[in-house]
């Protein structure tokens, strides 16, 4: 039983909660509002706490010769490590909180029960600081539920009042669906509160020897991690190649054989399920088509993803006085194409703030603009623009929610315009596409247009369930009525990975004869998840 929290405390509590958050990893990444097979807030927090273990692990000196507290300097370490890490809302609000955290305690010379609660209440107005418009019944409502469970213990106990706080946001995460219909109707309880709930457990374990009991909901089906941190390349080899794989045993050792030939930097990880598991694959090759057949030969390879390591963003010297520069975030080898032909600097799907940092200086630009394409990423694009002005780079970021409105907004750059003309400009295109994706759903869920069954085609306006079908060709042409019915005079069409020939050739005889003085123009986008995305101008 530790009646205080000190730096070595600080780098178990930090072991024990990654630990913990991948224990509960594929839990979370399920517990999504809409039923899409998206869901990756597990995923975000395993890998941003995981910056933030790295960063302690790298730095053993716990007692600084001046300044902040031992157990101060860890706490920041574990911040700034977070923050660099950061992906998804989900890892920035979270970055912030252990921020808030550790400026409350860093003087403070000896953390018990009264320094804990004060630093959960200086967490809790980090991370509402964080977030544009703070949201109830999301993790924002659960560490501030675990702030003011710590406060009314009233006692200056350590391992009572983080017991109160884990308790508190126990009660409070049981309460957002309450709070947020989207949960309500989903089933499910806000994931970003959930992985928070299990920071606090572990921190409560690492108090008292004793594991927490919480009020989290029951456990759903797991889906591993389809993400994992990127390595700047290989020498030898040009691509990298990931994607998850549902095999058997006997079939996976068949494949490590394999590509052990064509490559390195082979992992191969299962879940753990026998005889027939999903397994994330993990290779450097030259032949991309080889590694791919070898997992088609295995079993059923899914969300593949290729990055060719001689496109990815090199670190520079620093930015020149006048240069402007455009940075996106693309999930798909044809869009990220399509941006690149723009001369923007593409960034791979889900990054963290230190890969968007990387990016913004690499392009050696003192303007940048970013374009994010993703609400979760929308964060972590703001957060990587906070840094980059430490470096003496200004970026603005302009909240694209799909890859359509990037490349509305990238049609109508001008670099005549002063940056923050063209920034609003930018902005302004943007905001005039509505965008539209289509995919199947993954589970039984309860949304706005009605009930869907695993396997329905759903049509998403602007993030919102409008329409459920059970043939993906007519439910794309009725969302395209749908959005052509409130006027537009272009329409965009990604076809997905997944996309099954013809698609896109059949929305557009369907405009054409519906709305014959409506322009269409297809491109293959090669995005996971959704066969199709649409955009409307």
């Amino acid at each position: 039983m530790l009646d205080t929290l000190d730096a070595a405390a600080v780098r178990r509590w930090c072991a024990s909660g990654l630990a913990a958050l991948k224990r509960h990893q594929g839990e979370i990444d399920e517990l999504n509002v809409y039923p899409v097979p998206d869901g990756d807030t597990g995923t975000n927090l395993v890998l941003t706490l995981t910056s933030a273990q790295q960063a302690l692990s790298m730095d053993l000196d716990t007692l600084p010769d001046s300044g902040p507290t031992a157990h101060g300097h860890a706490l920041r370490l574990m911040a700034q490590g977070a923050l660099l890490g950061a992906r998804g809302n989900s890892g920035v609000i979270l970055s912030q909180i252990l921020r808030g955290f550790a400026d409350a305690v860093v003087a403070v010379p000896v953390v018990r029960g009264q320094a804990l609660a004060v630093a959960l209440r200086a967490a809790t107005a980090a991370a509402y600081t964080a977030v544009g418009r703070p949201v109830e019944g999301t993790l924002l409502t659960v560490v501030a539920a675990a702030a003011t469970g710590a406060e009314q213990v009233g006692s200056d106990d350590l391992p009572a009042v983080a017991r109160g706080a884990a308790r508190a946001a126990a009660e409070a995460l049981a309460r957002t669906p309450e709070q947020l219909p989207a949960l309500a109707r989903a089933g499910v309880v806000d994931a970003g509160g959930r992985g928070l709930c299990v920071l606090l457990d572990a921190l409560v374990e690492v108090l008292t020897g004793e594991g927490a009991t919480g009020l989290a909901p029951p456990p759903r089906t797991a889906r591993p991690a389809a993400t994992v941190a990127r390595e700047t390349g290989s020498e030898e080899y040009a691509y990298e190649v990931q994607f998850l794989l549902d095999a058997h045993a006997d079939a996976v050792a068949v494949l490590r054989r394999t590509l052990e030939a064509l490559g390195d930097s082979l992992v191969v990880v299962g879940d753990g399920r026998e005889p027939g598991s999903t397994w994330n694959v993990h290779v450097h090759v030259n032949d991309v088509g080889a590694a791919v057949e070898a997992g088609v030969a295995a079993g059923r390879p899914y969300r593949i993803s290729v990055t060719r390591f001689a496109d990815q963003p090199k670190p520079s010297a620093g930015p020149t006085e006048d240069g402007r520069a455009a940075v996106v975030v693309a999930t798909g080898r044809g869009i990220a194409e399509l941006f690149a032909a723009e001369g923007a600097t593409v960034v791979p799907g889900n990054p963290s703030t230190g890969e968007l940092l990387d990016a913004v200086r690499s392009t050696r630009a003192a303007r940048v603009v970013v374009l994010p394409n993703d609400p979760n990423t929308e964060a972590v694009a703001s957060a990587a623009a906070r840094e980059a002005h430490r470096h003496g780079i200004k970026v603005s970021v302009v909240p694209t929610r799909s890859p359509v409105q990037a490349l509305a907004a990238l049609a109508v750059r001008d670099g005549t315009r002063r940056f923050e003309d063209d920034v609003i400009a930018m902005a302004e295109a943007a905001g005039a596409c509505r965008y539209a994706e289509v995919c199947h759903a993954s589970r039984e869920a309860l949304t706005v247009a009605g009930p869907c069954r695993p396997g329905d085609v759903l049509a998403l306006v602007e993030g919102e369930v409008h329409l459920i079908g059970t043939d993906l060709t007519d439910t794309c042409a009725a969302v395209v009525d749908r959005m052509l019915g409130g006027g537009g005079e272009l329409v965009t069409l990604l076809a997905g990975v997944d996309a099954p020939a013809g698609l896109t050739d059949a929305v557009r005889a369907h405009v054409a004869r519906r709305w014959p003085f409506v322009e269409v123009q297809a491109y293959p986008g090669g995005q996971p998840f959704y066969p199709l995305l649409v955009g409307v101008e």
